[in-house]
C-alpha cells in the first residue's frame, strides 16, 4: 500500500496509474531529430511505472555513431538520467558462412555485413549526407551544441558499451518492452545470435513501415493543373529520395529489410505504428503555436526550437503537412501499451487492429542469381540456410538508382522494405491505424496525443536541470581574434583537410608556426574522406582553443566527383568512401578524435542550418548571419581578397575534391595558386587500402576521389607531392611519446601527446587499430611546406598519372608514365629531425592556446 501511495504522488501524467507496477523499456534509436524528442517524452513519464533502462543506437541509418552517442549522452545529462545504459556499435562481424561473431556493430545492414565496419551504402544511399540528412541530424540543425549541456560521459575507444552488450544485459535481467524507432539491425542480429533471449521480450513496438498508407507530401496544389508534376504523392512509402525506384518502403524498414523481417517474424508480440497512422499526426501550425506559447521546461523549449528551425529550413512551403510526429507518437503508443498490459483496445492514443504483415526483402522473380543478393549469389548453400527460391532469394535493391527498379516515366517497381498485408506467410501483429481524437472538445489540438505530449513536456517533474548556458554562473560567449595589423605576414596558406585525426595535428602545427612565416588564411573541409560533415565543429573548437576565431572554415563536397545523383545532388554513391570503416579505427574515431574531442574548449562557432534566401535557401531564418559558409565560397573569397601576385599556397591532406571542383568551375584559378602541397599517392605503387584487398596499389587520399586527383595533377599548378612512400616511413613509436612527454608544456602539445598516446595504446590492441600508428604522416606535409631544410628534405621529379577509370581494383593508382604530368615529390626526410622539429613547434610558447580545454572553460564560467 505504501508503494502504491507513493506512486500515486508521482503519477502526474494523464495516463492511468491504477497499477503501480514498474515496467522496463529499452529504446533502440537511430537518433534522428524527432527520435530525441520522443526520448524526452519517455523521460517525462513517472519512473515508478516506466523504467527506461537502456538505449541502443542504430548506426546504419540517419545518424553517424560519433555524433549520435554524444547527442544521447547530452540529453541524459540535461535530464539527470546518466544511470541509463547506452550502447553503440561493436567490431564483431558475420563470416561468409553466416556465423555471427560477438558484438556486431550494426553499422551495415545484415545483408552487407562482413568482418569489417566498412562496406557499401546499398540502402543508406537514400539519406543525404549533408543538409536535410546526416549533417542536420548529427547536429540537430546546429541546436545540439547551442542548447544541450555537456557532461562527463563520452565515447571511449574499446570501453564504450556495444549495442549487443546492452541488449543482452537488459534482456537477461527480465521482461522488457522494446521500442524500435530506427532500422532493426541491432535487434535483428540479437534474434539471430541469441534466440534464447526472445522469451524475455515482453512486447515490441515498431515505428516504421507503411501498410495501406498514402503519402501526403509531394502532391500538387489544387488548381495547379499540368504545371505541376506530383512526386511521392500517394505512395505507400516515404523515401523522398528514392520513390522513383521504390515507392513502397518507409525509411526505418528500408534501411535493413532483412533485419525487420527477423523482428516481424520472431513470434514476439508486436505493435506496428506505421505511416498509416503517423500521417494523421503532423506538426501542424496549431500544434507548433501551442507548444511555443509558453514552454515552461527546458525539454519543451528544446522541442519547440527544434521544430521551429525545421520549419524555417524546410525545403518547401508545406512543412505543416509534411513533417510528422512519427517517433514521438510511437513512444506514446508504447507507454500507453505498457501501462495497459499491451491491450490494443485500451491504448489511449491509437486505434489498433490485428493484421497479417510481412516485410518484403527482395523482389520477384525469386531464385535468380543476378549479383544483387549476397545471401544467394555464387553460393551452393545460401547464407543463414535461407530457402532457395524463397522470399529472400530475389533481386535485392542495390541502391536508389538501381536500373532493375526503374520504370521510364513511371514509379519504381522495387518493394524492398515494404510492410505488406498478406493472406499467407505473414505474421499476425497489432497495427495502429488511426490516432484517437482529443477528448477535450474545446481544444484546437486534434488528437489526444497532441494534447498530452505538450502537457507532459511542460510538467515540472523530472525536468531538465540546465542547458549549456544556464549550467554556468558566468557563461559568456567570447570570440578570439588576434590583432595582426602590425605584423608582416608570411605567405597566405589555405588548409584543405578531411578532418582525420592526423589532420588535427597538422592544424595545430600550422597554428603554431609564426604568422611571419605562414598566414593560415582559411580552412576548407571535405567530407567524403575520413570524417563526417558534423566534425567541422571540432575544427571550430581547435581554432577557438588557439585564439583564431577569425579564420573562416568552409564546408565542402559530400561526394567524390561525378558520384552524386542528379538532379538535386543531395544523395549519391559511396563507391570510394566505402573503403573507410564506419566504426573503430574509422569515422567513429575521426568524428570524436578517439573520444578526446570533448576535452577541447567549446567554440562559440559551430555548424548551423541557419540560412538566407541570398544563398539559395527557401526562406531566411531568424539568424542568417550564423550561416555555415561553403568551401568554394571561402576559397573564392581568399583568392579575390589577397592582392598578392605571388599567389596562395594550398596544403591538401585528404581527397582533392574541393580543389578539383573549384578548378573545374574556374579554370583560371591555377594562375592564382602559387603552390600546392598534397599528401597522397604512392610513387612505388605500394598502397594502404586495408579494407579493399583487391586494390593493392592505391593510397587512400587518391582512391577516395581519383578523378579529382587527376584533375588537380593536370591543372598546371606547381605541385609538391608527399606520397605514401614517405609518410608510411614515419610510424609512431614509444620512444617518440617519451620525447613528447619530456617536452610537454603547452596545452596544445599536451593534447597532441594524449591523442598520440591513445592511438599508440589502441594500435597495440590490433584489430581495427592496426593502422593507427601513422598519424605523424599528415603534419609532415606542413613541415615540408614551412621549413624543408629543417627536416633535411630531398626532392625528386617524375611524370605521373592517376588511374581514374572507375574500376575499384585499380582506382587511385599512381602510375609513373612518360605521358604523365611532371610532379615534384618528396623522396626523403630525416625522421628524427622531423620528430624533434614537430615537438619543438608544438611546445613553443608563441601563438599558444588561449583557452586550454573545456575543463578550464567550465572553471572560468563557474558551475552552478
Amino acid at each position: 500500500m505504501r508503494v502504491i501511495a507513493v506512486a500515486a504522488i508521482f503519477c502526474w501524467t494523464v495516463l492511468s496509474c491504477s497499477h503501480a507496477v514498474r515496467k522496463t523499456v529499452l529504446l533502440d534509436t537511430d537518433v534522428v531529430n524527432e527520435d530525441m524528442l520522443a526520448l524526452l517524452y519517455i523521460l517525462k513519464q513517472p519512473r515508478l511505472q516506466i523504467h527506461l533502462k537502456a538505449i541502443t543506437i542504430n548506426a546504419n541509418s540517419w545518424s553517424n555513431a560519433g555524433s549520435a552517442i554524444n547527442t544521447v549522452y547530452d540529453i541524459l545529462y540535461m535530464m539527470d538520467r546518466e544511470d541509463i545504459l547506452v550502447g553503440i556499435g561493436g567490431e564483431g562481424g558475420i563470416t561468409d558462412n553466416g556465423t555471427i561473431l560477438p558484438n556486431v556493430g550494426g553499422y551495415l545492414p545484415i545483408i552487407d555485413q562482413g568482418l569489417s565496419t566498412a562496406g557499401r551504402c546499398r540502402y543508406r544511399e537514400a539519406i543525404p549526407p549533408g543538409p536535410g540528412g546526416h549533417l542536420d541530424v548529427d547536429t540537430n540543425y546546429g541546436l545540439r551544441r547551442q542548447f544541450l549541456p555537456q557532461g562527463e560521459r563520452h565515447y571511449v575507444p574499446l570501453k564504450q558499451r556495444t549495442s549487443q552488450e546492452v541488449l543482452v544485459e537488459t534482456l537477461s535481467e527480465g521482461p522488457t518492452t522494446i521500442l524500435l524507432s530506427g532500422a532493426h539491425t541491432n535487434l535483428g542480429i540479437l534474434l539471430l545470435s541469441h534466440p534464447e533471449l526472445k522469451k524475455n521480450i515482453e512486447h515490441i513496438y515498431i515505428m516504421g513501415g507503411g501498410v495501406h498508407s498514402s503519402n501526403p507530401t509531394g502532391c500538387c496544389p489544387s488548381g495547379s493543373g499540368l504545371s505541376c508534376t506530383p512526386a511521392q504523392c500517394g505512395n505507400v512509402g516515404n523515401l523522398f529520395s528514392a520513390y522513383h525506384t521504390n515507392p513502397w518502403a518507409e525509411f526505418n524498414i528500408f534501411t535493413d529489410p532483412f533485419s525487420a523481417y527477423q523482428v516481424l517474424h520472431s513470434a514476439v508480440p508486436i505493435t506496428q505504428v506505421p505511416l498509416d497512422v503517423t500521417n494523421y499526426v503532423p506538426v501542424s501550425q496549431v500544434f507548433l503555436s501551442t507548444l511555443g506559447k509558453n514552454p515552461k521546461t527546458l525539454e519543451a523549449q528544446y522541442v519547440y526550437q527544434t521544430f521551429n528551425l525545421l520549419r524555417e529550413t524546410w525545403f518547401d512551403d508545406n512543412f505543416y503537412n509534411s513533417f510528422f510526429l512519427w517517433d514521438s507518437f510511437a513512444s506514446a503508443v508504447t507507454i500507453s501499451g505498457m501501462l495497459t498490459g499491451h491491450n490494443p483496445h485500451k491504448n489511449k492514443y491509437a486505434v489498433i487492429h490485428p493484421k497479417n504483415i510481412t516485410v518484403l526483402t527482395s523482389d520477384k522473380p525469386y531464385g535468380i542469381n543476378d549479383g544483387s543478393n549476397p545471401f544467394f549469389d555464387n553460393r551452393t548453400m545460401p547464407k543463414f540456410h535461407l530457402q532457395k527460391g524463397g522470399v529472400h532469394s530475389g533481386h535485392v535493391q542495390r541502391g536508389i538508382q538501381d536500373p532493375f527498379c526503374l520504370v521510364p516515366d513511371g514509379k519504381g517497381t522495387c518493394m524492398d522494405g515494404y510492410t505488406k498485408e498478406v493472406q499467407n506467410g505473414g505474421a499476425l501483429i497489432q497495427v495502429a491505424l488511426l490516432p484517437k481524437p482529443n477528448k477535450d472538445m474545446t481544444s484546437t489540438l486534434k488528437t489526444q496525443f497532441d494534447a498530452d505530449y505538450i502537457h507532459d513536456l511542460n510538467l515540472p517533474k523530472q525536468t531538465g536541470r540546465f542547458n549549456f548556458e544556464s549550467e554556468f554562473l558566468h557563461f559568456k560567449k567570447v570570440f578570439y581574434r588576434p590583432n595582426l595589423s602590425k605584423k608582416i605576414l608570411g605567405k597566405p596558406v589555405i588548409f584543405d583537410m578531411d578532418m582525420s585525426p592526423g589532420d588535427f595535428i597538422t592544424l595545430f602545427y600550422l597554428l603554431k608556426t609564426p604568422v611571419e612565416l605562414i598566414n593560415l588564411t582559411a580552412i576548407t573541409v571535405t567530407t567524403n574522406g575520413w570524417a563526417n560533415p558534423a566534425a567541422i565543429d571540432v575544427v571550430y573548437d581547435v581554432l577557438h582553443m588557439m585564439g583564431r576565431d577569425d579564420i573562416p572554415v568552409g564546408l565542402g563536397s559530400y561526394f567524390a566527383l561525378n558520384q552524386s545523383f542528379p538532379p538535386f545532388h543531395s544523395t549519391g554513391d559511396c563507391k570510394y568512401s566505402q573503403a573507410i570503416p564506419l566504426g573503430s579505427g574509422g569515422r567513429l574515431d575521426s568524428d570524436t578524435l578517439f573520444g578526446l574531442a570533448r576535452e577541447l574548449p567549446r567554440s562559440p562557432r559551430s555548424y548551423t542550418a541557419q540560412n538566407s534566401v541570398k544563398f539559395g535557401a527557401p526562406r531566411t531564418t531568424d539568424r542568417p548571419e550564423l550561416r555555415q559558409p561553403l568551401a568554394n565560397e571561402v576559397l573564392l573569397n581568399v583568392f579575390s581578397s589577397l592582392n598578392n601576385e605571388a599567389g596562395v599556397t594550398i596544403l591538401s591532406s585528404g581527397p582533392l575534391t574541393n580543389i578539383a571542383t573549384l578548378l573545374l568551375a574556374n579554370s583560371s584559378l591555377h594562375k592564382k595558386t602559387k603552390e600546392l602541397y598534397i599528401i597522397g599517392g604512392s610513387i612505388a605503387g605500394q598502397g594502404n587500402l586495408f579494407t579493399i584487398p583487391k586494390n593493392t596499389k592505391a593510397e587512400f587520399n587518391f582512391f577516395l576521389d581519383p578523378e579529382a586527383a587527376l584533375v588537380v595533377l593536370k591543372s598546371q599548378i606547381n605541385i609538391t607531392l608527399i606520397p605514401l612512400d614517405i609518410t608510411g616511413q614515419i610510424p609512431l613509436s614509444e620512444a617518440y611519446l617519451d620525447i613528447l612527454e619530456k617536452y610537454e608544456k603547452t596545452p596544445e602539445l599536451k593534447f597532441v601527446h594524449k591523442l598520440l598516446s591513445t592511438t599508440w595504446m589502441l594500435h597495440s590492441q590490433g584489430g581495427p587499430y592496426n593502422f593507427a600508428q601513422y598519424l605523424l604522416g599528415d603534419p609532415l606535409a606542413a613541415a615540408v611546406l614551412v621549413n624543408p631544410q629543417n627536416i633535411r628534405t630531398t626532392f625528386n621529379e617524375k611524370k605521373i598519372t592517376v588511374e581514374s577509370t572507375g574500376d575499384i581494383s585499380t582506382a587511385g593508382w599512381t602510375k609513373v608514365d612518360k605521358a604523365g604530368v611532371p610532379i615534384r615529390y618528396v623522396s626523403s626526410v630525416d625522421k628524427k629531425a622531423y620528430e624533434l622539429h614537430l615537438a619543438a613547434v608544438l611546445n613553443s610558447h608563441t601563438q599558444t592556446a588561449v583557452v586550454p580545454s573545456f575543463a578550464s572553460q567550465k572553471k572560468q564560467w563557474g558551475k552552478l
